[in-house]
């Protein structure tokens, strides 16, 4: 066996200076070994069955007469088709993880370009910022700016993540709120920002898509809840519910009158709608002694 590749190997229980039972562990030890027949007496079905489990393919019981070798020969017949067809579907599987990585690689590949291309983007709107006399404009540039950050995060998160189908949103929101943290810092150094979580995972689109809602409603935090008082706490908080998850952002300034018009140009309430309606819910005003407190709740799916 050391020296020729053999198909299939018939071994008796009972051999002089070394059982079949020892003999079968050095075989199926061998990879690639070939089909193994165990042949035992009728007083040993019971290590029969215990070689089964050990790597045998098959075992026939030795009986008197020449019906032993027919039933044999059919054994052989069987364990040899068995062992191919084992050996065919390991070769499938084998050809299918080789397809499945480099469609992985593929993916990796488009979302670590598309990731390039959104920071190109990014480069260009600051770019335009910074050549705008206007603030109304710089403002709103600054927003794009955000948006397209909080959308290429995600890209790059599944460029180095082992998983391509979910995201971490405790992880990619943490990243995310960080870098609001370090704008806000550039721009008003009053304003601190806070997150907790729960760990979340979810699809990459509901990343994206939670991403945005955050990023829209901290800006209008920052830049709306605190203009009297000049300094104040935001807090993002995303927590695990039964069969979803919750994301809470909310502030201590000034509040919202009741009945009164939104601040800006009202296209951030608007694209939270839009990505709100897409999860499947929509974004509750929850009352508070101060402040403003908003809160989505995401069902996902048992």
């Amino acid at each position: 066996m050391k020296s020729k590749q053999y198909d299939l190997v018939a071994i008796d229980n009972h051999m002089p200076g070394k059982s079949g039972r020892q003999m079968l562990d050095e075989i199926v030890a061998v990879e690639g070994h070939p089909a193994v027949v165990f042949v035992t007496g009728d007083s040993d079905t019971a290590v029969a069955v215990e070689a089964i489990h050990a790597g045998a393919t098959d075992f026939v019981v030795k009986t008197v007469g020449d019906s032993f070798f027919d039933l044999l020969d059919s054994r052989f017949r069987q364990a040899f088709a068995r062992d191919r067809l084992e050996r065919e579907k390991r070769e499938a599987e084998a050809d299918l993880r080789e397809a499945n990585e480099r469609l992985e690689m593929l993916v990796r590949e488009v979302h670590h370009r598309v990731s390039n291309s959104l920071q190109m983007v990014q480069s260009f709107v600051a770019m335009q910022a910074n050549q705008t006399a206007s603030e109304d404009a710089k403002d709103a540039l600054a927003a794009t700016q955000n948006r397209i950050k909080a959308i290429g995060k995600v890209h790059q998160n599944l460029y180095t993540r082992g998983d391509l189908t979910t995201i971490d949103l405790d992880e990619y929101l943490g990243t995310l709120v960080e870098e609001l943290r370090q704008n806000m810092s550039e721009t008003d150094g009053c304003v601190e920002l806070a997150y907790t979580s729960d760990h979340v995972e979810v699809s990459p689109d509901d990343a994206v898509n939670v991403g945005v809602v955050v990023n829209e409603l901290v800006s209008n935090a920052a830049k709306y809840a605190f203009a009297e008082a000049g300094k104040g706490r935001v807090e993002v908080a995303l927590a695990a519910i039964d069969q979803g998850y919750s994301v809470t952002v909310s502030d201590n300034g000034a509040g919202i009158k009741e009945g009164a018009g939104p601040e800006g140009t009202g296209l951030g309430m608007r694209i939270i709608k839009a990505i709100t309606r897409s999860l499947g819910t929509e974004l509750e005003r929850l009352e508070c002694e101060q402040g403003t407190s908003h809160r989505l709740v995401v069902k996902t799916a048992a």
